[in-house]
């Protein structure tokens, strides 16, 4: 956890499996019906004036036709002629403004479902638990949130007027062809199977790939991203060439997956040929027939011929749009998997009704790893601080997340109150202003509010230092700050959540000893009045607070007061010996 986690009153229930959970075909159409609450009428106008729009447009088919009979019977003349033009003039461009308006209001209803989507992604990523997110990856999450909505916004341009358009030509052109002659429809209905089959096959195998290639790409994402969160250790254990050959063997298998989408694309294509060829020479067969039997005149042909060219271009181009469309299916149902993961309260450690933290008999493991925390139980009344010390890797940081919910025991029962906040030593500065950095934990916070923060924790002289005081752009790109400023800055924002809990692990220690009393002075200001758990990095912070825990090994082996634990001679006596001789 980075900076500041305002922790919520529940969690997103786990998955039980590797990755974060892909929506199936039927939730994501039931959560997109919901989505389009409010917007059905506009779709319902927008479907109408398609319709309308595609019958004025085959008016120009039936005009052509027209004029190749009254040519055959030799009654064309120039006034024909040029009703003809302009019944065709005028159909094409109604025909273009209806569909362009078609298009720009299925767009707009289109990239305002997306939005809404887009943030209830946002909002319930931020909710889930680390654990869930640990046990995908984040490369999971963030391929979700960044690489799948960029492919469902791309999708617009591509999917929307194929779509609107191709739907409504279809339908109003098998329509026309029915009314001119009904064995031309026959014609195409006995093709259409061909086009059925070939759907049929493309999405049996289309979504199954597309979900491969995503999910490949899930694991570069995490891949590349710790690579680059463990730089130093990367260097400073010379494993770069392992994890470039990481990196790349990941990337391999996106190239491969991708491949195996473009193969898939070139097969549909033959299909569709295929039925295109089979198509025009049914019709052609069908008037051939009918006119030597009188049953048709050319013109009629010509017509039904002109309706089918125009059917199969629109027919081809919504199969083809079905690679863009199940790319985009794919992305979205992996939105959807994440943004609908139910928050279950009985995930969630209970609230207590007072400002007092309760364990149970809890234990915790990492995943199938041995027990990092084993049967803790203790109480912390409100208003007390207590300090958890001990060596490294004895379980003090994921104790810390077990009473700040980050991390569910396997077993046990945890109460703390209902607002917590936790802090750790990897604080985040957040690209935009200090006011930007402070409001995120407090977002009615007035500029009064923000200074008295600032002060408390020692931070004001920092006002003075930036150009722009609270205006001022911090993160990448914007003013930078010293890594005692990030951690003033986010002891002050921790201050104005007003947490009855506020959990400090290891807070303080990237502080030098320059900077060591200012910090331990800002964490004290934080602590006052509330219920708090400290992970002291330094036993001078520790000897500050009302009682001690020493852990050892997964278990709290020594509880008491600095005087207390000291005059006892046991562990933590040695810890401050070492600890008073260094200073």
């Amino acid at each position: 956890m980075k900076g500041i986690s305002v922790v919520p009153g529940t969690t997103a229930s786990d998955a039980g499996q590797p990755g974060l959970p892909v929506a199936s075909g039927r939730e994501t159409v039931r959560e997109v019906w919901r989505l389009s609450h409010g917007y059905r009428l506009r779709l319902a106008a927008t479907g109408v004036l398609g319709i309308v729009s595609t019958g004025v447009d085959l008016v120009v088919s039936v005009a052509i036709g027209s004029l190749v009979d009254h040519v055959q019977v030799g009654t064309a003349s120039l006034a024909t002629v040029l009703t003809t033009t302009v019944v065709m003039t005028l159909s094409a461009v109604l025909g273009a403004a209806g569909t362009a308006l078609t298009i720009v209001l299925a767009t707009r209803v289109y990239h305002s479902l997306l939005a809404t989507l887009r943030e209830q992604l946002v909002g319930r990523a931020m909710a889930l638990p680390q654990h869930l997110v640990e046990r995908a990856g984040t490369g999971d999450l963030i391929s979700r949130s960044s690489d799948d909505v960029t492919a469902v916004a791309d999708a617009a341009p591509a999917v929307i007027p194929i779509l609107t358009v191709t739907a409504f030509t279809i339908v109003v052109s098998l329509g026309g062809l029915a009314a001119l002659e009904w064995p031309y429809a026959a014609a195409l209905a006995v093709v259409l199977p061909v086009y059925a089959l070939a759907v049929r096959w493309y999405l049996r195998v289309g979504l199954g790939v597309y979900r491969a290639e995503r999910t490949a790409m899930s694991a570069r994402t995490q891949q590349i991203l710790e690579s680059q969160r463990g730089y130093a250790t990367v260097l400073g254990f010379g494993l770069g060439e392992q994890r470039h050959r990481a990196v790349m063997t990941d990337s391999w298998r996106v190239a491969t997956q991708s491949l195996r989408a473009r193969t898939v694309l070139s097969m549909l294509n033959a299909r569709l040929n295929l039925g295109e060829c089979l198509s025009l020479a049914a019709v052609l067969v069908v008037g051939f027939v009918l006119i030597d039997h009188g049953a048709s005149t050319v013109g009629g042909a010509t017509t039904a011929m002109l309706l089918v060219l125009r059917l199969l271009g629109p027919v081809n181009q919504l199969l083809l749009v079905i690679d863009t469309l199940q790319s985009a299916l794919a992305s979205l149902s992996r939105m959807i998997g994440v943004a609908t993961i139910p928050l279950s309260p009985s995930d969630a450690p209970a609230q207590a009704t007072s400002t007092a933290v309760h364990l149970d008999e809890v234990s915790f493991r990492y995943g199938e790893g041995p027990r990092v925390l084993d049967d803790i139980t203790l109480t912390i009344p409100s208003g007390q601080h207590v300090a958890v010390v001990g060596v490294s890797g004895a379980g003090k940081t994921t104790l810390a997340g077990v009473v700040a919910g980050t991390h569910l025991p396997e077993a046990g029962r945890v109460t703390r109150p209902g607002r917590t906040a936790m802090i750790t030593q990897e604080v985040h500065v957040f690209v935009g202003t200090l006011r930007d950095n402070l409001t995120l934990a407090a977002p009615t916070a007035t500029d009064h509010d923000l200074r008295a923060a600032l002060e408390a924790t020692g931070a004001a002289p920092l006002l003075d230092l930036l150009p722009d005081r609270l205006d001022t752009p911090l993160g990448v790109g914007g003013h930078p700050l010293t890594d005692a400023q990030a951690q003033q800055l986010a002891l002050a924002r921790l201050l104005l959540t007003d947490a009855d809990l506020v959990i400090l692990d290891e807070a303080t220690a990237e502080a030098g000893s320059a900077d060591a009393g200012q910090l331990d002075r800002a964490a004290d200001a934080v602590l006052d009045g509330r219920t708090a758990v400290v992970v002291a990095h330094r036993l001078s912070q520790a000897a500050t607070c009302d009682r001690i825990m020493v852990m050892e090994r997964g278990r709290i082996v020594e509880t008491g007061t600095h005087g207390e634990l000291v005059d006892a001679g046991g562990i933590y006596a040695g810890l401050w010996a070492a600890w008073e001789a260094t200073r």
